[in-house]
């Protein structure tokens, strides 16, 4: 799990580049949503995937 993330932060998808960038809209446990610009609403497992936040 990535504590260093919540909600407002800005994120890229490592392995979806292709999604632009994503807003954090919760979090909860590994359970992140995201919208993100090219592709709208997802739930990402931070087990799963380590997303890139942009500072």
């Amino acid at each position: 799990m990535q504590f260093d993330l919540e909600p407002g932060d800005y994120v890229i998808h490592p392995n979806k580049k292709e999604w632009g960038i994503g807003q954090i809209q919760s979090i909860i446990k590994n359970k992140v949503t995201i919208n993100f610009q090219n592709f709208g609403k997802q739930v990402i497992n931070t087990d799963v995937v380590k997303l890139e936040k942009i500072r």
